[in-house]
């Protein structure tokens, strides 16, 4: 029993519920920190069992300590953050005009922008809210806060109609139609106006307002060619231009809205009422978002569960397969947690009410993407840096290319104008700057709906990369629900009394082990124990009636006896057959041997030989003796087995393997915290229902199926893969048009196409991920 701890003093019960602490400590001071770890990762309650209480967030930018959602507004020590969502904005076009924008106001100290939300995240100085909203509208923008809750109100987009569209089509067919058919130049430039007035006075708008701002986004480039080309007498190309600019921003916004409402349709499987018992003791339909904590909800036959709880009365078998991707059904019974999202089975039953509707796991997993989505991945980052460049080296070029060979070699003014106009068109960065926020929230929300939860896009890139993983036993590898197999008593007590005074000690902790040995001891008289001590990586110290007693592994024994040969004989004896024995003993001699022995999940042996398929290799770190590490290494057939971990000795194995490649980590307990921490990913097994671990780690397994790990590691390269193909085909179908218009075969109507068409081409791509 090397991980036993106590309930006194340790966050979480028994019964998994989170209980007050006093002096919350945040052990990441004390772990050395990775790069690029998000700073909110956790600190931790005093507890040493891997079943205890794990890893305590300290974020409190989402909820307060009661569990109520903030205000609209956040204060740091930089200053006063708000989010604001600007429903405009809908690409990096927007985001580089809002950013020079406020780039420049003194007031402002840091924005953050997730496109794919539309939101902006502003800190600013007390007082600067209202110009930052007045500079946001002078762009043409309408900024909306969040209300007191600190959520944005679901608004219905504005639907255009349709007729200016189809108006300017008919309008610039009839134009292209007229220049080969001879008509007047003049009905030609009339059809040509009517259309580009009908389909473009949006396009000209913002395009002014990004010029006046300093910025060359698509609308300003595509005002500036499509004017260019009316002032040319280019009449019928200006037109079809337009139309075809136009028809495909909108089919580029309906992709992205695919992308952006993937995970949000989520939460469209929960139920909007409930059928709450009323104090009288009948039955109501109510709507889900009023009701309250502990009120009771009864679920029918064939029904989604609207609200997370636990089942008082009934059992059934439940569908989990919207929070844990797996749809075998899990049975229930009263005790158990259900899940809201899910879909009950046969059977009837009822349940009390424990997360209300903003707060219940799928909300959470959906908030956690959500939150994922705006934390820009390595490849994003360089596209970005990359784009900012690009746009103005093209723009110059464009420029060089209409003024220096007629200057130089008396070319035609007309015909080099014209190229230069078509290079506007294609110097706009926004099929390559798009192409990588689809791909990487694509993957995201693919990996959220096989129960995977990663928490930002550098999890997602970095994946592909991983050599090393290390995994804790209990509950990891092993079902983590052990039984007392073996007990060994030697002079000094009674077996019945060596059952009271382990069970006694046991009791304390939530580590499997204890509770085997608690379990074995039923009927036994148990003791009340003083000055309780747990012991992280050896096991337990208490008094009972005056004298101290030890209860833990052979390291804890050694500290202060020598161990008699019979007795070590009897524990390797033991210990060979894969068993973990635990040693009760006062300060004199040692009293008994407890052996406590766990099964091996076969979804282990599948994952470890998944893990190897894909080049990962695979150590077992464990506080459990070395003889049961390697039985059990053996069973599932990992690479190296370590035992006899304390954290610190994990953290230093993670440290070692981390020299040789990218190193993930798994693990659910304080006792894996800094390796965790240390790891390059941290992996948290079983975090359903768990606050914890979906706010803590890099990667969240919403149930104990180790076989989601290579499925994470083949969708990283997988997206990857994508990232790499978008960004292939945005520049290179750029380059080949670029190289097009200089040798004096490109038009603008291809401009058009190598800009959108392209845009279209990585949207598509990267969704291809949530087919996966």
């Amino acid at each position: 029993m090397s991980d036993c701890c106590s309930n006194s003093k340790c966050g979480t019960t028994a019964s998994g519920k989170s209980s007050p602490v006093k002096g919350i400590v945040a052990l990441r001071s004390e772990i050395p920190e990775k790069g690029s770890r998000p700073e909110s990762k956790a600190a931790t309650d005093c507890c040493s069992g891997t079943g205890c209480c794990a890893t305590k967030a300290v974020n409190l930018s989402a909820k307060d300590a009661a569990g109520d959602e903030l205000q609209t507004q956040q204060t740091t020590a930089e200053g006063v953050r708000t989010n604001i969502r600007i429903m405009q904005m809908d690409c990096p076009v927007e985001e580089g005009m809002i950013r020079k924008k406020l780039d420049g106001m003194p007031e402002v100290k840091e924005l953050d922008f997730n496109l794919m939300q539309r939101v902006l995240t502003v800190v600013h100085t007390p007082d600067a809210l209202e110009p930052v909203l007045a500079a946001i509208r002078s762009l043409g923008f309408e900024p909306e806060l969040p209300d007191s809750s600190g959520r944005h109100a679901i608004t219905e987009e504005k639907k255009k109609p349709w007729w200016p569209l189809a108006l300017a089509g008919v309008a610039a067919v009839a134009a292209e139609a007229m220049h080969w058919g001879g008509m007047p130049e003049w009905a030609e430039a009339a059809l040509a106006l009517i259309a580009v007035a009908a389909c473009g006075l949006t396009t000209y708008k913002k395009g002014w307002i990004a010029l006046r701002n300093g910025n060359l986004n698509i609308n300003a480039l595509m005002s500036i060619a499509v004017t260019g080309a009316l002032a040319l007498g280019q009449w019928p190309e200006a037109a079809m231009v337009m139309v075809l600019f136009t028809i495909a921003e909108l089919i580029e916004a309906r992709s992205l809205d695919r992308a952006r409402n993937a995970i949000g349709s989520l939460m469209k499987l929960t139920p909007d009422t409930a059928t709450v018992q009323q104090p009288d003791g009948s039955w109501k339909e109510t709507d889900a978002k009023s009701v309250s904590l502990d009120s009771v909800v009864r679920v029918r036959p064939g029904e989604r569960i609207a609200l997370d709880g636990t089942v008082i009365r009934g059992r059934t078998s439940i569908n989990q397969a919207p929070i844990t991707g797996e749809s075998l059904p899990v049975e229930k019974g009263e005790g158990d947690p259900v899940f809201a999202g899910t879909v009950n089975g046969s059977g009837g039953f009822d349940y009390r009410v424990t997360a209300a509707a903003g707060n219940t796991t799928l909300a959470r997993i959906i908030h956690a993407v959500e939150e994922a989505q705006g934390a820009k991945a390595p490849t994003q980052r360089f596209v970005d840096r990359f784009s900012r460049i690009y746009t103005p080296v093209v723009f110059a070029i464009a420029v060089a290319v209409a003024v220096l060979p007629p200057l130089i070699a008396g070319a035609s003014w007309q015909e080099w104008i014209y190229k230069a106009l078509v290079m506007l068109v294609i110097a706009c960065p926004c099929a390559l700057v798009i192409s990588t926020p689809v791909t990487i929230v694509s993957g995201l929300t693919s990996a959220a709906r096989r129960g995977i939860l990663i928490k930002g896009g550098v999890y997602l890139e970095e994946g592909r990369r991983l050599k090393w993983l290390a995994l804790d036993k209990t509950g990891t590898l092993t079902h983590g629900k052990p039984v007392q197999t073996d007990v060994v008593m030697y002079t000094g007590v009674t077996e019945e009394e060596g059952r009271g005074l382990a069970a006694s000690l046991a009791g304390y902790s939530d580590h499997p082990v204890s509770q085997a040995v608690t379990a074995g001891a039923k009927g036994t008289q148990r003791y009340t124990v003083d000055n309780f001590e747990a012991l992280p990586g050896r096991g337990v110290r208490g008094g009972i009636n005056g004298k101290t007693y030890r209860l833990g592994n052979l390291r804890l024994t050694e500290d202060t006896l020598v161990c008699p040969p019979a007795v070590k004989a009897t524990l390797a004896g033991l210990e060979a057959q894969g068993k973990t024995v635990v040693m009760l003993s006062d300060e004199r001699q040692v009293l008994g041997l407890f052996a406590v022995a766990d099964t091996v999940k076969e979804s282990s042996r599948a994952a470890i030989k998944a893990l190897h398929s894909l080049g990962v290799s695979t150590v077992m770190l464990t506080g459990d003796n070395a003889h049961t590490a390697s039985a059990i290494a053996g069973q599932v057939g990992i690479d190296e087995a370590r035992g006899d971990q304390l954290p610190e000795d994990k953290l230093r194995a993670i440290e070692a393997f981390a020299v040789q490649g990218t190193t993930g980590m798994v693990g659910d307990g304080i006792n894996d915290a800094p390796a965790l921490a240390r790891a390059d990913i941290g992996f948290a097994m079983g975090a359903m229902g768990t606050d914890t671990a979906i706010e803590t780690a890099d990667v969240a397994l919403m149930d104990d199926d180790l076989r989601k790990i290579p499925a994470f590691v083949r969708l990283s390269r997988q997206t990857y893969s994508v990232l790499v193909q978008n960004i292939v085909m945005a520049i290179g179908i750029k380059a080949v048009f670029l190289a097009l218009t200089i040798a004096g075969m490109g038009t603008m109507w291809m401009a058009v196409f190598a800009d959108v068409g392209a845009s279209l081409l990585v949207v598509a791509n990267g969704l291809r991920l949530l087919r996966k």
